[in-house]
């Protein structure tokens, strides 16, 4: 099992509640980054801004990214993580309610490895935070970076 950390990447303050429920709910031990734009992801992913240190950040488990955020959106986010040699190869699950077949051609074209919509329901969110921490923190191997 991953145990690094899960960076979730969302602005709204009421998906930011409902993820950071789900994730309770679901008996997740991973600690959750919670940052609320790009610029903030970049700045975890990279050690840059308030994350600036000694070391950098231990890289997590998975990004989950909300697609409109302010700064930069979540395409510019996974475009950086991608071109990045440190990140080429995180898992990065697009986490949004866009339906939009050109955000969905997007994405993939950018390299993310999953585009999940986001359920407005509580228990279809709760069930969807719970297979996404089932294959990404669990079934899925990842290489060691």
């Amino acid at each position: 099992m991953n145990n690094n950390p899960i960076l979730l990447a969302e602005d709204n303050p009421d998906d930011q509640e409902l993820a950071l429920r789900a994730f309770g709910k679901s008996n997740l031990s991973n600690e959750i980054i919670l940052v609320k734009d790009g610029v903030e992801a970049l700045d975890y992913l990279f050690g840059t801004g308030k994350y600036a240190g000694d070391e950098l950040p231990v890289l997590p488990a998975v990004v989950l990214l909300d697609l409109k955020m302010p700064r930069k959106d979540g395409l510019e986010v996974l475009q950086e993580i991608r071109i990045n040699e440190r990140t080429r190869f995180l898992p990065v699950v697009l986490l949004t309610s866009s339906k939009e077949e050109q955000d969905i051609v997007k994405s993939y074209r950018l390299g993310v490895n999953s585009y999940v919509r986001k359920p407005v329901d509580f228990n279809e969110f709760l069930k969807a935070i719970q297979q996404l921490g089932l294959y990404w923190l669990i079934l899925n191997e990842a290489p060691q970076y």
